[in-house]
């Protein structure tokens, strides 16, 4: 029985640069959402077909659980383009971790297929862009001093040294808390790679172990399982970042906003 590693396996090199097993998964998601995504921009019509009215009904499932989080449809749908293009990759990335082949087929003495998100570099990659980007939203949104100071709150001290020293010391406890702030933002980038990272690996685990136990029929309701772990991976890594995003692009209000 081999229990896959940590890190991923280099397969071959293109150009001195490594392409690994789970770089092939990723490769294979993309290339699927791009084949339907051409396919079905080309065969758009008024009356939908079977894959275009399958592809707008799963667009409204996902709207009407993002605009519970937002409060607003024009928020949606500006975030749309990337927790949308974020919970698809993800979900097909996981799902394609399930086909046959995977964990079984070698090249070069390695597994030739391996599930994307069992790359804490993918994982870590993918936690930084929706990091990052709520906080492009935010500077773009509420402007750059407005979104700065939600962290560390400058004007407030200076205001603080004309009005006595219990203003300074709530102001100093405020800057305080911006510094606290700015840590828990790389600490979403953790805990969001971490996270995903941590339950597709173990899932991998999980399978390869059933499969080498018993390989018919016993590792068929695992699978059903991480289906079901792929889809909720999926929804929580997109509705953390959907969060991210609307607090950051949110006015602030009361001493913040001035």
């Amino acid at each position: 029985m081999h229990i896959p590693p940590l890190g991923a396996e280099t397969l071959f090199y293109i150009a001195g640069i490594p392409i690994t097993n789970t770089i092939i998964n990723v490769w294979l998601a993309i290339l699927i959402f791009l084949v339907l995504g051409i396919f079905i921009s080309r065969n758009a019509k008024l009356r939908p077909g079977r894959l275009q009215n399958a592809a707008e009904y799963f667009l409204e499932i996902l709207l009407g659980y993002f605009d519970q989080v937002t409060g607003d449809r024009k928020r949606t749908l500006r975030f749309l383009p990337l927790v949308g293009s974020v919970f698809f990759f993800i979900l097909l990335s996981n799902w394609l971790g399930l086909l046959p082949g995977t964990g079984s087929i070698t090249y070069n003495h390695e597994f030739l297929l391996r599930p994307a998100n069992t790359d804490l570099n993918l994982t870590v990659a993918m936690a930084l862009v929706a990091v990052l980007s709520s906080h492009l939203f935010g500077l773009f949104t509420v402007g750059i001093f407005t979104h700065l100071n939600k962290f560390i709150q400058i004007g407030t001290f200076v205001k603080s040294l004309t009005k006595g020293p219990v203003a300074i010391f709530t102001a100093i406890v405020e800057m305080g808390v911006g510094l606290i702030e700015i840590v828990s933002e790389m600490a979403k980038v953790l805990s969001l790679s971490l996270r995903l990272f941590g339950n597709i690996f173990a899932g991998e685990v999980l399978m390869t172990v059933m499969a080498s136990l018993v390989g018919l029929l016993v590792p068929a309701p695992f699978m059903l399982l991480e289906l079901l772990v792929g889809i909720i991976q999926a929804a929580v890594f997109t509705m953390l970042t959907l969060v991210y995003l609307t607090v950051l692009t949110e006015e602030p209000h009361g001493e913040e906003a001035h």
